[in-house]
This record gives C-alpha cells, sequence and structure tokens, in this order.
C-alpha cells in the first residue's frame, strides 16, 4: 500500500516511510492510496467477532502488504489488551465508553498500536535510518499520556511531549511528566497551537531532519489514525448484537479532529453510520467552516475540555481530501454542534442528574449534541473519550459529586514532575532537541 500527499506534490510513500516521517515532503498529511470496502461476509459476523477480531480484519485492509499478517496479529493482540463497551445512557441514546485503555483515553488505542508498529520496524530492520527515531508529539492533554505510556521503553524510540503550561489538568500532566526513561516532556509557555506549530517547524527544518530521525505521534501521522477507525467497526458490532445498529448517528468530541476523521474513514470502508456530529467547544472553527463553507482557522481558546482547545485543526486536510473538497458531500455526511463551557458544566450535571451517567467534559458536549441533534427513528452513540477522574476538579465542581479516582491514576500523582520549562520559542527547541540527540 502506497501512501499520498493531502497537498498532491509530493512523491508517494510506503507505509514505513510515511510512519517514520508522519509529514510529507510537501508537508501535506499521508492518506491510504485506496480505501477498500470491507466485505458483506464481515458485516455478516461482526457481532460475533471480539474488538481484536475486528481489529485485525480491518489492519489487514490498511497494512498487510507491507507487515506480516502474522505480525500484524501480534500486533493488534499486544497493543488491544482491552475492550471498549456501549453504555444505554437514556432512550435511544448509548456511551461508547473509550477509556478503559492503559492511560484511561480514547488515544490509547492508536497510539499503543503506533507503538508497536514503530517498534516492528526498528526490531526487523525495515527501519532505514541512522541512530534513534525521536517522536515529537504536541498535547492539548490526553494525546501526551497515551503516547508517552505507549511509547515508554520502546527500544530506539524517543518521545518529546510539549504541552501548554497550565492548560492540561493536573492529572494528565502527571501521566507523562513523571515518566523520565526514553520520555521527555516539555513545558510550553503557550497554547497548544504553539506547540503543535513548534513541532511542524521541527519537521519542516531540513537541517534539523538531515541529523535526526523525526516523526510523530500526534494524529498527523497515519500509524495513528488509522487504528481510530477499529472502534467505530467494533461500536457498531456491538450495537447490530443488541438490535441497534439501524440508522446510527454518532456524535464526536472534535480538536484536532483525527477521531471523527478515522470515523470518516470507517464509513468509507463500508460501515453503514448514517451521519456524524462533530461536537465542538468555543473552538468551534469547523461548525464556523459547515454553516459558511468558509475555513478560518484562529488561536485557540481555553475551556473546560482542554482536548478540544484547537484552533487550526491538522485533520481539517483530511477531511477535504476525502470529500474531494465538496462542503456539499462533507455537509451530508456531518453536521456540527459547539458549547461554551457553562453549557459543557451544565450537560454534565443534566446528564448525571437525568441518566445516573457521569461524562467527562468532552463526553459531556458530544453527549449535548446527540441531544440536540438526533431525530425520531434514529439511535445516537456519543462517544465517552476520557474517565471523567482525569478531569475531577471540573466534574466535582459541576455536579457536586466527589469523584473515585482509580488506583492506576492515583498512582502517577504521587511522582515527581520531571518536565522541562521552554519558552514557545523553534531555536530554542531546536538547541534542547540538538543537544539531547
Amino acid at each position: 500500500m502506497k501512501y499520498y500527499s493531502t497537498n498532491h506534490k509530493a512523491p508517494l510513500a510506503a507505509l514505513e516511510e510515511a510512519v517514520t516521517h508522519s509529514l510529507a515532503p510537501d508537508r501535506g498529511l499521508y492518506m491510504p492510496e485506496r480505501i477498500a470496502k470491507m466485505p458483506d461476509s464481515f458485516f455478516a459476523e461482526i457481532q460475533d467477532m471480539t474488538f481484536q477480531e475486528i481489529a485485525f480484519e480491518v489492519a489487514k485492509t490498511f497494512f498487510a502488504e507491507d507487515i506480516k499478517v502474522s505480525e500484524l496479529k501480534a500486533i493488534v493482540a499486544d497493543a488491544l489488551t482491552f475492550d471498549c463497551p456501549v453504555v444505554e445512557v437514556g432512550k435511544d441514546i448509548w456511551s461508547l465508553e473509550l477509556f478503559h485503555g492503559p492511560t484511561l483515553a480514547f488515544k490509547d488505542v492508536g497510539a499503543r498500536f503506533m507503538a508497536r508498529m514503530l517498534g516492528h520496524f526498528v526490531k526487523n530492520g525495515s527501519y532505514t535510518g541512522a541512530g534513534k527515531i525521536n517522536v515529537l508529539v504536541a498535547t492539548s492533554g490526553d494525546t501526551g499520556s497515551a503516547v508517552a505510556n505507549g511509547f515508554l521503553d520502546v527500544d530506539g524510540v524517543h518521545v518529546y511531549v510539549l504541552y501548554p503550561k497550565g492548560k492540561v489538568s493536573p492529572m494528565q500532566e502527571s501521566q507523562f511528566a513523571t515518566l523520565g526513561r526514553n520520555i521527555t516532556a516539555i513545558e510550553v509557555d503557550g497554547t497548544f497551537d504553539d506547540c503543535q506549530s513548534l513541532v511542524k517547524e521541527a519537521f519542516a527544518d531540513t537541517g534539523l531532519n538531515s541529523k535526526l530521525m523525526l516523526t510523530s505521534a500526534n494524529s498527523i501521522n497515519v500509524a495513528r489514525l488509522l487504528p481510530q477507525a477499529f472502534y467505530y467497526f467494533n461500536a457498531y458490532a456491538l450495537m447490530k448484537k443488541k438490535g441497534l445498529a439501524d440508522e446510527l448517528v454518532i456524535s464526536v468530541p472534535s480538536g484536532n479532529f483525527g477521531n471523527i476523521t478515522a470515523g470518516l474513514i470507517a464509513k468509507r470502508m463500508g460501515l453503514p453510520i448514517k451521519r456524524f456530529i462533530a461536537a465542538n467547544n468555543a473552538n468551534d472553527v469547523f461548525l464556523n467552516y459547515l454553516n459558511t463553507s468558509k475555513y478560518e482557522p484562529r488561536p485557540s481558546i481555553q475551556t473546560v475540555a482542554n482536548a478540544m482547545d484547537v484552533g487550526a485543526p491538522s485533520n481539517f486536510a483530511r477531511v477535504i481530501d476525502l470529500y474531494g473538497g465538496s462542503h456539499d458531500a462533507i455537509c451530508s455526511d456531518i453536521s456540527g454542534a459547539a458549547y461554551s463551557d457553562k453549557q459543557i458544566m451544565q450537560a454534565m450535571a443534566c446528564c448525571l442528574k437525568r441518566n445516573d451517567y457521569l461524562p467527562d467534559p468532552h463526553g459531556a458536549c458530544a453527549w449535548q449534541a446527540l441531544i440536540d441533534g438526533i431525530k425520531p427513528g434514529e439511535v445516537g452513540l456519543f462517544l465517552e473519550t476520557a474517565h471523567p477522574a482525569k478531569f475531577a476538579t471540573i466534574v466535582e465542581r459541576a455536579t457536586n459529586v466527589r469523584i473515585d479516582i482509580p488506583q492506576r491514576l492515583a498512582a502517577f500523582s504521587t511522582r515527581q514532575k520531571l518536565s522541562i520549562p521552554m519558552r514557545a520559542d523553534y531555536n530554542d527547541f531546536k538547541h534542547l532537541l540538538e543537544a539531547d540527540c
């Protein structure tokens, strides 16, 4: 399988190149050369398959030409050691709980899969670079913890997590800033967009790239993005088993748009999802695009749903590419909604009171968008992307309910913070990388 750039000005790349470089030479995002439909027999039997079995079948369509089937099966089994159940949350409304992985966030799926794939390239000698691979990742919250823990102690790989000072929850910070070893956390005095800009500037620096092998574990990397399609297929399987898969609408809390892009790819592969709802916080660039056909990125705004605090979503380029730039076609598959901090806080309290279900701020945003956007005859599924304990202060303030912190989260908070403070200045970042490597 070859991968092309969304800017369509770079040569086709093999999987290894796409994964170990993240961005194409023309600064576009890689996309698979073809998106094959899953066979009818797969959908006929899907309700009887496990999450891991489903993921393996989907993974084969993208990666089996480049990785031996037996090795790919081992990657899937090693990465997906947990399930993602659906839970009823009111009439015709269900939650897909994606927070049962090691860091209690949905990004464990893509991060662990990518870590195993990159480790496979290093171990099997197909990696053609010299020295270790340096993974750069900007995070507004959960990406950093998922990537750091997914890549911890992976031989031949060093991870640099850039995060905005004071703009991630203490629990999130503790999950990636206390690890050490092959994980370096960099506390940037700026916003998530500043962190993302530093990473992109590093990739664009030809001099730096001639000395260091740099790649990303953000959803700009196809090995992080594509595995997120797995749980959309799994969600359909679980709902089909309950006889509720017809007229299925999925509401996705959306920041950098990797999650919903994976869902759109799953739909292109034949997954019978009726439509999607992109739930935004105050960073409503995509909703504005849906309403006006104009894409106008702007500086991000800090909110209580911090993982969605993105003012220039990278994966917008992939959405545009999937639909050939057609605004009408995008609007036929995706609607949108946006909520203020006050509305998100109210949604958390309302969902708990009405349904005895406690969502985190991002899940609450998606739940509210589903409540507001579902139509008669439809069944709604919202993605609950993180355990509410990761945002305990915000959730407790919204609901007046004390949250029990799971032991695996509490263990992080007792460790010493090891992050390096840095200005949002590219020269400072470049010097750090050169000195460290």
